[in-house]
């Protein structure tokens, strides 16, 4: 007898692009109170997936979460993890995703208490205890660069593969995009 697969979508939103995935919003499972933990066991869970979720979040929050979630990943278990990425060189991209966002107060970005870049993301999780891997980042110099990633792990929509915006030569919105795999 096999153990079911349990896959899940932390903040799903809008989008429902991973068929036989858990959506679950803030309300149902924090990613700062355990207590919301409570119908998994630990080392239960394959993989979650967060698209734009660890902004919202402090550097010192983000930590505190993906040790959480590194509590009830199975070993090898992993986090896909995608956030604004700070080194897009795109001033009006960075003016959307800035910590506590343009506009009003209920602009999803109004929420934003980090932008990282993929040497912040990647140290988050590293302290959490994780291996990473980067999927699609900008570095330094603002030069995009991708590794190739299967959306059969979970799909990212604001990527470079998925996300019809960045179909063109030039870049949109794109993700920053991390692999947190649990050694």
């Amino acid at each position: 007898m096999s153990e079911k697969s349990i896959k899940l979508v932390i903040g799903a939103g809008e989008y429902r692009n991973n068929p036989g995935w858990i959506y679950t919003q803030e309300e149902e499972l924090n990613l700062l109170d355990e207590s919301t933990w409570i119908r998994f066991n630990k080392s239960s869970i394959d993989a979650i997936l967060a698209e734009h979720v660890w902004e919202h979040l402090t550097f010192e929050e983000g930590v505190q979460a993906a040790f959480l979630c590194y509590q009830y990943l199975k070993p090898s278990g992993y986090i896909r993890c995608a956030v604004p990425d700070g080194f897009f060189p795109d001033k009006s991209y960075q003016q959307i995703v800035q910590v506590g966002g343009p506009g009003p107060k209920d602009h999803p970005a109004s929420t934003h208490r980090i932008v990282h870049n993929y040497r912040t993301l990647s140290r988050m999780f590293e302290l959490a205890g994780f291996d990473t891997k980067l999927l699609e980042y900008c570095d330094e110099k603002g030069t995009f660069h991708e590794n190739d990633w299967d959306g059969e792990d979970g799909v990212i929509f604001r990527s470079k593969k998925y996300d019809p915006r960045n179909n063109g030569e030039k870049l949109l919105f794109p993700s920053l995009i991390i692999d947190a795999i649990k050694r």
